[in-house]
Order: C-alpha cells, then structure tokens, then sequence
C-alpha cells in the first residue's frame, strides 16, 4: 500500500513537470518572432495586421517581420527599424514588413512591400553597410534603394 501513496506525489509532479513544459513550448514560438522594430508616432487610424489578427497600433508597439501595417484614410505611422530605418506611411497605405535582418556586425536585409498609398524612407546602418540590401517592392516597380533618403507612391488602380 505504501508505494501506491508515494506513486500519487509523483504523478501529481509529473503532471506539473509536463504542463509546464508545454506552456514553455507555446511561449517559445511567440518569443522566437522578435521585434524588429517600434511604432514612434500615430496619427488617426492605424492598424498591424500579425497572421490572423488585426491590432489598433500603439505608439510603442513592437513591429515584427510579417507584419503589415494599415493606414485608414485618416492614419500615418511613424517606424523606426532596430537598423535606424525610419519608416513613414501616409492615408491609405498597406505596407508589410516582408524581410528584416539585422545584427549590426553583419550586412542586413530589408524587403517591405508598399501595395498601396505613400512611403517616406530615411534609411539606416542596412543601406549604409551594403547598398543593395534594401528593397521595397510596389505593385508595378521594386525599389533598389541607394540614396539615403526617399519618397514613393504605390496606387491600388483607383483615382
């Protein structure tokens, strides 16, 4: 009887050990997709659109790759990237972070895609270090930036 009594603790204990691992796992995955950058400014209606969901953007919120940023006809959002690219997209924009490497030893990558509205792009260390590392795509050009500084307009068709 007495290893009856002492196998409850232990399964009690194994039970612990195992939930805990898989919230270690579920947490991990979110971990693992880092910012890789921070909403500076907001102005009216701003969304991020992360896989499924779609969040009111915050000033201080985290940007991640695969993110997409929308503007409504009254929004702008202001970006800086852990590179010091500054990002600034105008009313009725939809611009996705598509690709961001950066460790600040290396030369980096950064591909967004501007499918419609306008982008303003102070770039940073990413250019500076490699000049064909960033690219932004629009519906009918891809941008290979070399200047430091731009504007672009990408149009959905509609007048």
């Amino acid at each position: 009887m007495q290893p009856e009594v002492a196998a409850a603790p232990r399964s009690g204990r194994f039970v612990i050990v195992v939930l805990g691992t898989l919230f270690a796992m579920l947490t991990a995955g979110e971990a693992v997709a880092q910012d890789v950058g921070r909403v500076k400014t907001v102005k009216g209606t701003v969304y991020i659109e992360r896989g499924p969901r779609r969040e009111l953007a915050l000033v201080g919120a985290g940007v991640r790759q695969a993110d997409t940023l929308v503007t409504g006809p009254d929004g702008a959002v202001g970006v800086t990237l852990a590179d010091d690219t500054l990002l600034s997209a105008g009313p009725n924009s939809v611009l996705a972070i598509e690709r961001f490497v950066y460790d600040g030893n290396q030369p980096g990558s950064l591909e967004a895609a501007l499918t419609k509205g306008t982008l303003a792009v102070v770039s940073g260390r990413i250019a500076k270090q490699a000049p064909d590392a960033m690219r932004i795509k629009t519906p009918s050009a891809i941008l290979g930036v070399r200047g430091t500084e731009f504007v672009v307009r990408a149009s959905d068709g509609s007048p």
